[in-house]
């Protein structure tokens, strides 16, 4: 069984060089052309898909549509989970990171970024919208490190992706920078100072096989 993991096309942030955590911003058009360049890979390999995730946020979901059109899969279905979603950056969220760089230097910055056990800045109270009406208040961070995250989407991958892979189905995952990197770091079990070594571009596919009880065979 394969699982592909494929983070979201250039978004309007990364165009914009900001924080965008859990802010919903849409992509840009070379974003939406990385997608579809994606879709086109995964149809050339030749790799279907039984079930696809995607997480609430439009840019990824935006992504999602994407591939499974170029792939012509576009009738898998598709759930959308809040754990997939980007790390949220707290008090950054929306703001330049040279502009961070400036004010708190890069050494911190670099902490706030890749650290594993350092929180951003967190807010005193979020603002989002009903998509998370149905999530326990107590789920909803106000800022999260790299642990968290981890701590967040390792369920997701425990209690959705392992039965459907026992199943012997090929699932896509659309994620983002951070959701994504946490996934790997458990799916490799990659140590936690060394999370920065692990890279994960826009729009360029990631696949994994499984055996039927979901053990990792190898990253092509």
């Amino acid at each position: 069984m394969k699982v592909v993991l494929i983070r979201h096309g250039e978004s309007e942030a990364n165009f914009e060089n900001y924080w965008t955590g859990w802010l919903d911003v849409s992509l840009t058009e070379k974003g939406r052309q990385q997608a579809l360049a994606a879709g086109e890979q995964i149809k050339e390999l030749g790799i279907s898909f039984d079930f696809a995730f995607a997480s609430v946020l439009q840019r990824t979901i935006i992504t999602c549509d994407a591939v499974l059109e170029a792939s012509d899969q576009l009738w898998v279905p598709v759930k959308k989970t809040w754990r997939l979603n980007e790390r949220h950056y707290g008090q950054l969220v929306g703001v330049n990171k040279d502009e961070m760089v400036a004010q708190y230097g890069k050494e911190q910055v670099q902490k706030w970024r890749r650290g594993y056990d350092e929180p951003p800045l967190y807010v005193e109270e979020n603002d989002f919208d009903r998509r998370y009406d149905s999530l326990d208040p107590r789920l909803i961070p106000k800022g999260e490190n790299l642990g968290m995250v981890v701590a967040r989407v390792v369920p997701f991958w425990q209690d959705q992706v392992v039965p459907l892979l026992k199943d012997h189905k090929n699932i896509l995952i659309r994620g983002h920078g951070n959701s994504l990197r946490a996934l790997v770091k458990y799916l490799e079990d990659v140590p936690k100072d060394a999370m920065d070594t692990i890279d994960i571009p826009n729009a360029q596919p990631i696949i994994y096989e499984f055996d039927s009880q979901a053990n990792l065979i190898e990253r092509a």
